[in-house]
């Protein structure tokens, strides 16, 4: 019983750590990454449509995306899509191929970016903790309905604290090396 209400919090917890990992590749670093386009939607025959679904997307070099696009007539609908994005990039093509220049971050900027993957894994811990409260709950009723005794409920706790230590401690390894990433010059 215990069991399957643990097994349910570590698939939760999973599903919770991979929509950090998403959000986090979405912060520009100074790098350049292809998943730093995911939110770029193009208009494509009256529908925004996801630029990963429309061209071929490399990274060549550490700072300059390039983006393939499989019709020529769509080039200069991608290139606006790309400026109307919020993430301050300025495409050029050559009439086959669109290069995205990734420009250096300033100091001030780096620490703005810190402060957003911070936010994003406070976020993130607070959801943890809200699942671990929900699975003590589904725990302490199992002993109320005398399904389990108390024992076994708080064997139950001390296995729920630890997975969520587990997997706040994996949440701040991932905060680490995108801060990391981020203040490298």
């Amino acid at each position: 019983m215990v069991q399957e209400v643990i097994e349910g919090l570590r698939s939760d917890y999973e599903e919770t750590l991979n929509k950090l990992r998403r959000e986090l590749t979405k912060i520009r670093t100074g790098r350049a990454n292809v998943n730093m386009l995911d939110g770029v939607r193009v208009e494509y025959y009256g529908s925004p449509t996801p630029l990963s679904q429309l061209a071929t997307l490399r990274v060549p070099e550490p700072r300059l995306i390039t983006i393939q696009p499989w019709e020529k007539n769509i080039i200069s609908d991608i290139e606006k899509a790309i400026q109307m994005s919020d993430l301050g990039l300025n495409p050029s093509n050559d009439g086959t191929l669109i290069r995205v220049p990734i420009p250096a971050l300033t100091g001030e900027r780096r620490q703005e970016l810190v402060k957003v993957a911070r936010r994003a894994g406070e976020d993130h811990k607070i959801a943890l903790r809200n699942q671990r409260r929900d699975a003590n709950d589904m725990v302490k009723q199992m002993e109320k309905d005398s399904e389990i005794t108390e024992d076994e409920m708080h064997k139950g706790f001390e296995k729920i604290n630890s997975i969520t230590e587990e997997f706040t401690s994996k949440i701040d390894a991932m905060l680490d090396k995108k801060e990391a990433e981020i203040v490298e010059v």
